[in-house]
């Protein structure tokens, strides 16, 4: 999986994001567009360290082996997300969320790779490149399982 410090990557994604539509459909899961894009966005704020999340074990293994998993391995549809992160109710503005989206990717992607990061709740300890190839997952995820 690329990183979103690849620009060419961070474009690309950046055009999928636009390219979202209010009534865009899912092909899997129970979010609609809006409820995603706040979904993604909060996890990005965390990333940032704008957002207090406390730790959350999603996966009953190792946080090691956890942390191996999540970054390397494909995501199943459906897969384990933080409670923090789960949309409560459709409220979400399409195009407030969708702007947030890509103001919070061209942000992650300009903050150094050696910069500290804050600590995943779920994964522990984060490098810049853990962070930055964390998200390009998740992104595309997300964004795939809207059909762009």
């Amino acid at each position: 999986m690329p990183l979103l410090h690849d620009p060419s990557y961070k474009a690309t994604v950046l055009r999928r994001v636009e390219s979202l539509k209010p009534d865009s459909t899912r092909q899997w899961g129970k979010m609609s567009v809006s409820q995603m894009l706040w979904h993604v966005n909060e996890a990005m704020e965390g990333a940032l360290g704008r957002v207090e999340v406390p730790p959350e074990r999603v996966i009953p293994l190792p946080l090691a082996l956890t942390k191996f998993i999540v970054i390397n391995m494909p995501w199943p549809k459906g897969a384990r997300t933080l409670k923090r992160w789960m949309p409560g109710n459709d409220r979400y503005d399409f195009a407030t969320e969708r702007g947030r989206c890509v103001q919070l990717i061209q942000e992650i992607a300009a903050k150094p790779l050696e910069d500290a990061w804050p600590d995943s709740p779920s994964l522990g300890r984060m490098s810049g490149r853990d962070v930055s190839r964390l998200h390009a997952k998740h992104l595309n995820h997300h964004l795939t399982q809207f059909g762009v």
